[in-house]
């Protein structure tokens, strides 16, 4: 059963590529939905697809790419009831 799960990620992960790193590694899980800069500095994504991958991808997060100093991660999880589900994983705004 799938889920989607928002995320909001705070700290300097605007300017450091992080955006592209998210999508690269969503791809690589499978995940399908958007990642977007914020204009309060925020990184958001919305993503969807298996709950293990989600846990994996919500790991990464925390990380982030090499030049990411990450401060928080805010996850909200859902089940996906009868929602559409993205076709892929895109970088938006």
């Amino acid at each position: 059963m799938k889920i989607q799960a928002v995320l909001t990620i705070t700290g300097k992960v605007q300017g450091v590529c992080y955006r592209a790193n998210a999508q690269t590694h969503a791809q690589k899980l499978s995940l399908t939905g958007w990642v977007r800069n914020m204009p309060d500095g925020s990184v958001k994504v919305v993503c969807q697809g298996e709950p293990s991958s989600i846990e994996s991808f919500v790991t990464w997060c925390k990380q982030g790419p090499p030049a990411a100093s990450v401060r928080s991660v805010n996850v909200k999880k859902q089940p996906l009831e009868d929602e559409k589900l993205f076709d892929s994983f895109d970088i938006t705004g």
